[in-house]
């Protein structure tokens, strides 16, 4: 992504319009979440479609690139679970550790997002877990929807938490 594109996307409003659904399949519902985005002046944004099975699936956008990403339910104690003790390098339990702390116990003891996408061709990847954490605005701790991020390429590592106002039904 190049730095005017950056720029733009930093001082921009950024609004998501969310679509959930289940599919019945032979192995059991499986949950798709839609997301639409539209940035500041209608501008037309990137679409994520997420089936939450844990198979990958290309996705491609003029943001982003070429991707491979896979969605799931999850919990933080799976998260933890499958990598953290488990022989993986010191970087990936790092990473989980982060990417489950600081949520409210609705979300640290029930089920969260969890997605993980690859650019092969720029080497970058995205690991992200879905739920909610109190978070302070104008001195109040009020209940947001939160995504945590950790985007690693090469040996540079970036972790980051986004946090969504909930704007009502469309």
């Amino acid at each position: 992504m190049n730095w005017l594109t950056r720029k733009a996307i930093g001082l921009a409003t950024v609004t998501q319009t969310l679509t959930s659904y289940e599919e019945t399949t032979p192995a059991g519902p499986i949950t798709h979440i839609d997301i639409d985005q539209t940035a500041t002046g209608g501008l037309k944004g990137t679409s994520e479609k997420r089936t939450l099975d844990w198979t990958a699936r290309p996705h491609s956008d003029y943001l982003f690139g070429d991707l491979m990403a896979k969605s799931r339910w999850s919990s933080l104690a799976t998260i933890l679970a499958d990598n953290v003790g488990t022989g993986k390098p010191a970087y990936i339990e790092d990473d989980a550790r982060y990417l489950v702390e600081g949520w409210l116990p609705e979300t640290a003891e029930g089920d969260v997002v969890e997605n993980f996408v690859e650019n092969e061709k720029a080497g970058w990847t995205g690991w992200q877990v879905w739920g909610f954490a109190e978070v302070e605005s104008e001195g109040a701790k009020e209940r947001w929807l939160v995504r945590r991020f950790v985007i690693r390429k090469g040996e540079k590592v970036e972790r980051v938490r986004l946090v969504y106002a909930w704007a009502g039904e469309a």
